[in-house]
């Protein structure tokens, strides 16, 4: 369901961004709402970020040794983010992910993980399973290349249904190491948790011994400074994270109670390492865009900014006659085409794609880009600012109208 660079079944070739806009090959200007698939929270080519960045490249690129920088950016990591106690840089989030499940794996001595129908956990091979034909089966691979043996200890539930989950933990009493989720589920549109979900997650782990692990490469610091876990108050045992921390540079990070990092090695016997994890320019970049975030009203902004362009975006599909479903969670959201409540991936697949695809060219030729496929989320920056948003409601608006012409 993920669209990656293409557009129309083409990329659109960058040359530059500065501040809300892209600007492609051909001198075309966009009002930018992928932002690098979201880690741009500040806009593009930020003056604090740019100027940092200026001064640690004379310094070098690379040491293969620990800095200062790396302490740093820790620190805010931990201060910020309440479940995180120790935390491990990588150089993405697929890394993340893919150390913290074998993190969980050797501290709950166990083997299977359940994972969401719909939710993107990057291309370790064993996330790349869905549910198949149930919700409570062993997944099948999803993508040619990954055997079977590595998708076979994956067990699929559906997102916003505790019932699913339950079963598997019911059939596989005492096997499970870890449930790993979007919080906020974001790689088939945007769906936020229903009420209740989150915390039942926690208690269904808890209960069996297992952990709690959440994917929040898309959504720490993004909905809140602290993540979704510090807007809905659930706390895992272990957080995956990137995109906004490297404020634009590769970057990944997993982190948690102290007691369950502390396995990791040279503390433990649990094996991780990377030539380029915790790389100074990331952490430079990472550093200053934290520090912006912490301002006083920062996350206020966003919020304010993003529910009026949800609303002017749907009160023009409502003057349209556009049957269109919003959902948004802080900067975060999605314009699904349908009139259907959208609660998991499969009532998200109900939606009319090639409507959105239409949509989403119409907008593209009147300087809006969005994200080419129904299924991805959008994103606002602190750089978008009244102009940009009051132009993205007026193309929106004759967008919606051609689509009933």
């Amino acid at each position: 369901m993920r669209a990656f660079r293409a557009v129309g079944g083409e990329p659109l070739f960058i040359a530059r961004g500065e501040g809300p806009y892209l600007y492609d090959v051909d001198g075309r200007r966009y009002i930018d709402y992928v932002l690098s698939w979201g880690p741009l929270i500040l806009g593009h080519a930020h003056p604090l970020v740019v100027n940092a960045l200026t001064e640690a490249l004379q310094r070098g690129t690379s040491y293969g040794a620990p800095t200062e920088l790396e302490t740093e950016l820790a620190r805010l990591v931990v201060e910020a983010v309440p479940s995180i106690q120790m935390v491990r840089f990588v150089n993405s989030g697929t890394e993340a992910t893919m150390s913290a499940l074998r993190l969980a794996r050797a501290y709950t001595g166990r083997d299977k993980v359940v994972k969401f129908d719909g939710c993107y956990h990057g291309h370790a091979d064993s996330l790349l399973v869905r549910a198949g034909s149930g919700v409570a089966t062993l997944g099948l691979p999803d993508s040619p290349g990954v055997p079977l043996g590595a998708a076979e200890d994956t067990l699929v539930a559906r997102y916003n249904d505790l019932e699913s989950v339950r079963r598997l933990f019911e059939e596989n009493r005492g096997q499970i190491a870890a449930v790993i989720v979007e919080p906020v589920a974001a790689n088939f549109g945007v769906i936020p948790p229903r009420p209740g979900f989150l915390e039942g997650l926690r208690h269904l782990s808890q209960q069996d011994g297992s952990l709690l692990i959440f994917d929040e490469v898309i959504t720490g610091f993004r909905l809140a400074y602290g993540g979704a876990q510090a807007l809905y108050g659930v706390l895992p045992d272990l957080t995956c994270l990137g995109k906004v921390i490297g404020g634009g540079l590769p970057v990944g990070a997993y982190g948690g109670r102290r007691e369950v990092m502390e396995m990791v090695a040279p503390l433990g016997p649990v094996y991780q390492a990377g030539t380029l994890a915790g790389n100074p320019l990331a952490m430079t970049a990472g550093i200053a865009t934290l520090r912006e975030l912490a301002r006083p009203g920062v996350y206020e902004t966003l919020e304010q900014r993003s529910a009026w362009l949800a609303e002017g975006i749907g009160a023009a599909a409502r003057a349209a006659g556009v049957p269109v479903r919003q959902t948004r969670v802080g900067s975060l959201f999605c314009t699904f085409f349908t009139d259907q409540p959208v609660s998991d991936v499969t009532s998200a697949r109900s939606s009319d794609t090639e409507r959105y695809a239409r949509f989403f060219r119409s907008m593209l030729a009147k300087g809006v880009y969005l994200a080419p496929s129904q299924f991805e989320a959008a994103f606002l920056s602190l750089a978008h600012g009244e102009e940009e948003l009051h132009h993205t409601v007026r193309a929106a608006e004759e967008a919606l109208a051609d689509l009933t012409s």
